[in-house]
């Protein structure tokens, strides 16, 4: 059997009493570690270890997209956990394991939590006037992606709001001459996680080249920062006021940023509370 776990957003306390009797079953528990990030791994790690005296094996996105096969292996034959920060189908890697185990005949349990998906609703903004949800990636000198932009324009023509999750870069290869020549095959960049700041830069870029009005300097957003989290941070104002935002003031990762579509009395007087 394989148990696919959501640990929720805050840490290892929002894992459900049904997950850690899950977790109890079986004999391998693995963290996935790369299309989010726990609050605190070494928290989860004792946690686990406490009450189930198992080790607890860190996922990474080698692991999880080219060893996977080896985490089906052993659920063929016994229980293994997988461990998904937020909940386990709010990113399509997880769907792709439910589906290779369902081929494979292996027996498959879905422990569903929260997820930003649904706790943006912190920012007092209706979760049924939410549009399509849209990725942006970091910017490089050499690549510049801009595809969500079009989506952005359908949630805005049809007035709805757009969350917005944000590029994580952890586990990287360099890709320096220097280690390239020296064959070191396993040295990796520092992590990265994109601000709300750089996010709201972006979309002004973008929109600068675009034209099509979808993300001006005046256009209303939310950065939405460790939701969840006893460090919660949300702050309302415009994309220029968002882009200029020091990052003292919202605090570590992670962010998200939602570009309001049409705004109604209620939702506004929440929004206010977080005004910049």
């Amino acid at each position: 059997m394989l148990f696919l776990i959501g640990l929720g957003l805050g840490g290892a306390e929002d894992i459900t009493v049904r997950g850690m009797r899950a977790i109890e079953t079986c004999t391998k528990v693995y963290l996935e570690s790369y299309t989010s990030i726990l609050k605190s791994y070494e928290e989860m790690q004792t946690l686990i270890e406490q009450f189930h005296g198992k080790e607890l094996i860190e996922a990474d996105r080698d692991l999880v997209e080219q060893g996977s096969d080896q985490i089906l292996d052993d659920a063929a034959t016994t229980n293994v956990a997988l461990l998904v920060v937020g909940d386990p189908f709010c990113a399509t890697t997880h769907a792709d394991f439910f589906l290779r185990a369902k081929e494979r005949g292996i027996g498959v349990s879905v422990i569903h939590n929260a997820s930003i998906m649904n706790a943006v609703a912190c920012t007092g903004l209706e979760l049924y006037r939410f549009g399509q949800t849209i990725s942006v990636p970091f910017f490089t000198d050499s690549w510049r992606p801009d595809s969500f932009y079009e989506k952005l324009g359908v949630n805005k023509a049809n007035k709805l709001h757009t969350l917005c999750l944000l590029d994580i870069k952890t586990k990287e290869r360099s890709y320096r001459l220097e280690d390239i020549m020296a064959g070191r095959t396993d040295v990796f960049l520092k992590p990265r996680y994109m601000t709300a700041p750089v996010a709201a830069q972006q979309l002004l870029e973008i929109e600068e080249e675009k034209g099509e009005g979808w993300a001006t300097p005046d256009t209303m957003a939310v950065a939405v920062c460790r939701v969840g989290t006893e460090t919660q941070k949300l702050a309302f104002g415009t994309l220029k006021q968002i882009s200029e935002l020091d990052e003292d003031v919202l605090g570590g990762p992670l962010h998200s940023l939602v570009v309001t579509g049409e705004v109604h009395e209620m939702e506004l007087k929440m929004l206010e509370l977080n005004k910049i």
